[in-house]
């Protein structure tokens, strides 16, 4: 918001603004009463917008804008992808205004902003640098307007086995702790079940394909990108399970109950540095989940620091490996409830 906040762009009140990748906090709600609508497919920073009253979609609606705000991911690919969109969802003679973290490609931000539509302004503040510039119909580089729109779209991945696509964990290959907690689970799981953190569906459909006893699989996940293509990475068990797919925030708490739960809980959200309380936000949504008795599998890094909160809401908590640099950890709760 600081080429608003500082005027270096006038921008009318009653224009049409898109904001792509939107995240909730002061600097939005200084603009609250624009005609702004903003798209978010992540479950937290939706929740986040909802509340504090803004207008949020899951994808991009149709129709162009005079304005366009985003903030590019960290992967090359989808960040490419996000400038592309935003230009093209803008009018002719509108505004794109993209920023980025100076640690988290701010200077790659520029130089693609620039390289599809010409010359661009920047100012730099909190170790950001906010880019923007006009949509101009001679000075777009179409071709590459074309090329990058596509470099996000859905695509087979591990020699056909998965769709995926980029800006999404691991996007291209088995995850490490994914495939060791994957290795662990026992072929004797039954009943109803959940994946929490589904992502696109690995550890969801090794369940399915290891433990025939298994009914039900709900998929939870808070990236809606990732919970689309799990879907229908398990399609071929439809019909045959039940399975349910979750947008949400897990650490919100889950349905349930279930007979067990398997999860490799994320522990990076916006940035870069460890969460644990995220993943200390899903063994407490587990624990709350699960039947008396119920199982709980999970993977995480070896250094972070969760059995405390596993102790406190499991009766039994038992480390099953330690490989890797990853530890899987086996939880049971109670028959009398914790």
């Amino acid at each position: 918001m600081l080429p608003l906040e500082t005027e270096a762009v006038d921008l009318d009140r009653s224009a049409s603004v898109l904001f792509l990748r939107a995240r909730a906090g002061r600097a939005l709600a200084s603009v609250n009463d624009l005609d702004l609508t903003c798209v978010q497919s992540f479950a937290p920073d939706r929740d986040a917008l909802e509340k504090s009253g803004f207008k949020v979609a899951a994808e991009a609606p149709d129709g162009q804008f005079d304005a366009v705000l985003v903030l590019p991911g960290r992967q090359r690919q989808e960040a490419r992808a996000q400038l592309a969109e935003a230009v093209s969802r803008a009018k002719a003679g509108g505004l794109v205004i993209a920023c980025a973290p100076n640690t988290e490609g701010a200077k790659t931000v520029e130089k693609d902003l620039s390289d599809l539509i010409g010359e661009v302004d920047k100012l730099t503040k909190s170790k950001c640098r906010a880019v923007w510039g006009q949509v101009h119909e001679g000075r777009v580089d179409t071709a590459l307007l074309r090329q990058w729109r596509e470099l996000d779209a859905p695509r087979k991945v591990l020699d056909g086995a998965y769709f995926s696509r980029p800006g999404l964990f691991a996007w291209d290959r088995i995850d490490s702790a994914s495939k060791l907690l994957a290795g662990m689970l026992p072929e004797t799981l039954k009943g109803r079940g959940a994946d929490l953190g589904a992502g696109f569906g690995y550890l969801a459909r090794t369940v399915l394909e290891k433990a025939p006893k298994v009914t039900a699989i709900d998929l939870y996940e808070a990236e809606k990108r990732a919970l689309d293509l799990a879907e229908n990475n398990l399609s071929a068990f439809k019909g045959k399970r039940t399975m349910n797919g979750i947008w949400c925030d897990v650490t919100k708490g889950i349905e349930g109950p279930y007979d067990f739960i398997v999860s490799n809980p994320p522990f990076h959200q916006t940035g870069k540095a460890d969460r644990a309380d995220v993943g200390q936000g899903f063994i407490k949504a587990a624990a709350a989940g699960l039947r008396p008795g119920g199982e709980f599998y999970m993977v995480a890094n070896r250094h972070l620091p969760y059995e405390r909160t596993l102790s406190a809401v499991f009766a039994d908590v038992t480390q099953l490996a330690d490989e890797g640099g990853y530890k899987v950890i086996r939880a049971v709760k109670a028959k009398g409830g914790r």
